[in-house]
């Protein structure tokens, strides 16, 4: 069994930062299809833009994202530092507040988790 939280930190300006976050996205369908494997989605910094976009079912990797999404969560300081928090709060995904406004890194890795940033 491995517990894994996937941080995607990329944003959205360029074409290194679409494969990182497709990577990201890869590597946490991965976990969530092991089984006994645990995976914690992680939006953050910058990466939390790409939440609004990949909720447009239009988007080339909306269903790549689908396949985790019961499994993310979204930074809450992050997303309103990025424009996005209106967009995170209506798409319904949990919103991280745990770390004065972030999601609790320290946490996770007190839960076992391997932390693996994109």
């Amino acid at each position: 069994m491995t517990n894994a939280a996937i941080v995607i930190l990329a944003g959205t300006e360029s074409h290194a930062d679409r494969g990182r976050l497709v990577n990201g996205l890869e590597a946490a369908k991965e976990f969530a299809e092991a089984d006994g494997d645990d995976v914690e989605l992680i939006f953050d910094g910058a990466g939390t833009q790409w939440v609004p976009e990949l909720e447009d079912e239009d988007h080339r990797h909306h269903d790549l994202y689908l396949s985790v999404r019961e499994d993310t969560s979204v930074c809450d300081f992050c997303s309103g530092a990025f424009g996005v928090d209106e967009a995170v709060h209506d798409s319904g995904v949990v919103v991280a507040d745990e770390n004065d406004g972030h999601p609790s890194i320290r946490s996770l890795v007190d839960d076992d988790y391997e932390i693996i940033t994109f």
